[in-house]
């Protein structure tokens, strides 16, 4: 257990602070991380690095991995054996069902960000749809009255004028006629793809073509979704200006996302199976080796007169966390926002496989043998660093060269706390 918590402390302080100093780039102006521009040196708020938004929920996901962690220390107040039994049992299962989710989570993330670009594409092709109809018909009359509320008898107007044959509904070729006639070609919107949105989000009877009602529907449900999110003080003009330039920059911010992220697999059923075998034969190997490694560690502390603490929570942990530290630096090296997003995403998922994985894997043993949970210091450690470091770094993703001193300094602290605790105190 001083392992594990011993791991996860280490990678999200002298790590995390590390990574930072070795990955550091110039902050502009509006806060974001120059790539390769390394001039400002040790410049503490003028320097640092900048991370994708998915980094930011790897974080989050993180801090929701510790929930077995609180489970278990229920057990603290239960004074009954079978009582902390089934307590340690649900902590095991919630564990390994985190794990499960944060498997499945990875699995479906492309399909997450397909719906997110979809999403995207669907507010700008609104955006575009209704600037185009604001700037071309205005003799038709606004979209919005003056006071700011849908100006229903211009939509009317525009239903009217647009249905040639005067037999109350708009067809798709009527539909067409008007979307050409707004010259949507670009390279986010085609008039054909444009063509399916608006029938498929209108045409509420599937006939195939629009009736006023659903026309009218239609317009004043785009134009909620295009003015709720601007300024209320804005004019709608401007403010639908503001819209589309956002949606075009979250658009281009996603669809460059993942083409970055795009890696051809030539049998993604053989690697799936892979990764499922390598995940049970790291847990088999666990279980198996648990016992002889704290033999190991005790026997080395009696020759040594070195306490058992700081071989199991400083000593092993750089050892089995080599790996991953030697490939986070490399990453952070190259210095760019790519290369930071993959190194903190590295270590924030090593995390979470610690607080998943390895501690269901950790409760399995203690359930199976009756072992008594007594390991509150090394819980609370935990739980002190990954609520930091995950709140801190969930809701933002620059992060200037001071903040390395947050993580630092967490390292010696949370030694201390555990020393204390355990040692002096004698919490176990």
């Amino acid at each position: 257990m001083g392992l594990l918590a011993g791991s996860s402390v280490m990678l999200l302080t002298a790590l995390w602070g590390s990574c930072l100093i070795v990955g550091k780039c110039d902050l502009s102006d509006d806060s974001l991380a120059v790539n390769s521009q390394d001039t400002r040196r040790f410049s503490l708020f003028g320097s640092g690095i900048t991370m994708d938004k998915s980094t930011s929920k790897a974080s989050r996901i993180m801090i929701l991995s510790i929930i077995p962690f609180i489970i278990v220390q229920i057990t603290q107040i239960i004074h009954s054996s079978s009582g902390k039994r089934i307590t340690v049992l649900v902590a095991c299962i919630t564990a390994i069902s985190c794990l499960l989710c944060y498997c499945l989570y990875q699995v479906l993330e492309p399909w997450i960000q397909k719906r997110r670009i979809a999403y995207a594409k669907r507010k700008h092709m609104i955006s575009v749809i209704l600037r185009n109809v604001h700037s071309r018909m205005k003799h038709l009359g606004s979209l919005l009255r003056e006071d700011d509320q849908p100006n229903v008898d211009a939509i009317e107007k525009i239903f009217k004028t647009l249905d040639k044959d005067k037999d109350g509904y708009l067809s798709r070729g009527e539909l067409r006629g008007l979307l050409l006639g707004l010259e949507l070609q670009d390279r986010h919107t085609t008039v054909d793809d444009a063509l399916d949105k608006v029938m498929s989000e209108f045409d509420s009877t599937t006939d195939n073509q629009l009736d006023l009602k659903e026309f009218r529907e239609g317009i004043l449900q785009w134009l909620h979704v295009a003015t709720s999110t601007v300024d209320q003080s804005a004019r709608y003009s401007i403010k639908l200006s503001i819209f589309e330039l956002r949606t075009i920059e979250e658009l281009d911010f996603l669809q460059k996302e993942e083409e970055e992220e795009l890696i051809e697999v030539d049998s993604p059923h053989k690697v799936y199976l892979k990764a499922v075998l390598l995940m049970l034969g790291g847990a088999i190997l666990a279980g198996i080796f648990a016992d002889p490694l704290v033999d190991a560690v005790d026997n080395f502390s009696d020759a040594t007169n070195i306490p058992s603490f700081f071989i199991s929570f400083i000593v092993m942990p750089l050892a089995t966390n080599s790996s991953e530290g030697v490939s986070a630096l490399i990453f952070a090296s190259h210095k760019s926002k790519r290369t930071a997003s993959l190194t903190y995403s590295e270590i924030y998922g090593a995390v979470t496989m610690n607080n998943t994985l390895c501690l269901g894997v950790f409760l399995a043993l203690v359930y199976i043998r009756g072992l008594d949970w007594d390991f509150s210091a090394e819980v609370l450690v935990i739980l002190i660093v990954v609520l930091v470091m995950g709140l801190l770094t969930s809701f933002r993703t620059t992060f200037p060269l001071w903040m390395s001193f947050i993580a630092f300094l967490l390292y010696p602290l949370t030694l201390a706390i555990v020393y204390v605790l355990d040692y002096i105190l004698g919490w176990s």
